[in-house]
């Protein structure tokens, strides 16, 4: 286990910064995680050491939103999301997570730069109506989703831009985007496990930082509930939008397109 303060230093900042994002605050944040962490480890012993530690915050995070839900949401993305978990397991051999963070993030630009545009018309006298479901495009992006989730913990993009366009109510996003990525990250424990991605050490690291998982969740929580939605959309399209360019960032740097 990794005890030197350089690592503390970095696992500690990343650990908060996830955890305020399980509460509500954005997925970029989250997306800084396993990045800050694996300035001082390999990025797989970093994945292996957050996931015991996002479920922690899944389930402070399940709490603090249980009376906020959108069921139909969840009955749309779950089971596509368990297809996506099943691919990435399938294939964890074969893909590269730069090509796989490279795609994300151009999908996730472009959905940015389509909400720009949206607002731009309700500029123009264009009412910006909420989504309908859709179940084929909710299945479409949710196993997606469940893919990049177990590829590189990055689920959040492809599970917002089909989530964020049916403009829910902000607690009930986020209490709905709370349970999908419970599931989703209880679920990947097994093919984690098989690939042997959790050892005692890790683990026991896991348990050191634990303590800080719900303290930061809560705290996230906190401020998404204190925001109206005029607040709350435009931020999280913000956050997406830091969330892509770190994603095409990444992906570009594994393939050798630049480097930093």
């Amino acid at each position: 286990m990794p005890t030197e303060f350089i690592f503390f230093a970095a696992a500690v900042p990343a650990v908060i910064l996830v955890g305020l994002s399980k509460g509500g605050l954005g997925g970029a944040l989250a997306l800084m995680g396993v990045p800050i962490m694996a300035l001082v480890m390999s990025p797989v012993q970093a994945a292996a050491i957050m996931l015991p530690i996002m479920i922690v915050m899944d389930m402070a995070g399940l709490w603090v939103w249980r009376k906020h839900n959108d069921t139909t949401t969840l009955k749309v993305m779950l089971p596509g999301a368990i297809i996506g978990i099943g691919i990435g397991w399938l294939t964890a051999s074969l893909v590269t997570t730069g090509m796989t963070r490279l795609i994300v993030g151009l999908v996730a630009i472009f959905f940015v730069l389509r909400y720009v545009v949206d607002r731009y018309r309700a500029t123009r006298g264009k009412t910006l109506l909420p989504r309908p479901q859709n179940r084929i495009k909710g299945t479409f992006w949710a196993t997606i989703s469940g893919f990049t989730s177990f590829v590189t913990h990055a689920g959040g993009p492809p599970f917002q831009i089909y989530a964020l366009p049916l403009r829910l109510d902000p607690k009930i996003y986020t209490g709905t985007s709370t349970r999908y990525f419970a599931v989703v990250n209880a679920i990947k424990l097994l093919p984690y496990f098989a690939l042997g991605q959790f050892d005692a050490s890790n683990l026991k690291t896991s348990a050191i930082l634990l303590p800080l998982a719900p303290l930061a969740t809560f705290s996230g929580a906190w401020l998404v509930k204190r925001m109206n939605p005029e607040v709350f959309y435009p931020l999280m399209y913000v956050m997406i939008l830091l969330t892509a360019c770190k994603l095409v960032a990444d992906g570009a740097g594994a393939l050798g397109l630049f480097r930093f």
